[in-house]
């Protein structure tokens, strides 16, 4: 190809049916051997070589055509389907690392939380021991007397009228 072509390869044709067929009857133990292509493609090859070349493209006998074009047509479909695959592989990859940086933000305002409510908790049980212990030192000085007007002491200040009847249970 290099030799025929030039070294740039894409000048290149893809398929250059004269060269294969001169490469593969050169002589040697595989004369007339064409290796790479269906058994069938290398018999129409042998028996028609039928080369039109249009620019720098070289077109084959119709079968041969018929399935170089059917074999460029499913490369392409398998080519689409392998892109498609591979942009939706990507969403997903992209959206399972969004969902596990949510995550691992959910777990530390879960963990913030739980110290703020812990943090809070000691602070209340903290106040409350102190109140209980205010009010335990307050009633063994002596110096707090009981309110005599406390309604759960039963005595009513003095002038004042007396509570009405219970209705009844039944």
């Amino acid at each position: 190809m290099r030799e025929r072509y030039g070294d740039d390869i894409l000048t290149h044709p893809e398929f250059d049916p004269d060269l294969w067929m001169e490469v593969g009857s050169s002589g040697g133990p595989n004369k007339n051997r064409v290796y790479g292509l269906s058994n069938t493609m290398a018999d129409n090859l042998r028996s028609t070589r039928s080369v039109s070349t249009v620019g720098s493209s070289q077109s084959i006998s119709s079968s041969q055509s018929k399935e170089f074009v059917a074999l460029q047509q499913y490369t392409a479909q398998l080519t689409e389907k392998h892109d498609n695959l591979k942009a939706e592989y990507a969403q997903l990859k992209a959206s399972h690392a969004q969902q596990r940086a949510e995550s691992k933000q959910l777990k530390a305002s879960q963990a913030q939380q739980k110290a703020e409510y812990a943090a809070t908790h000691e602070q209340q049980k903290a106040a409350y021991e102190q109140l209980h212990e205010m009010i335990m030192n307050l009633s063994n000085s002596g110096t707090c007397a009981p309110n005599p007007f406390w309604p759960y002491n039963h005595q009513l200040p003095p002038g004042s009228p007396p509570p009405p009847p219970a209705p009844p249970l039944y």
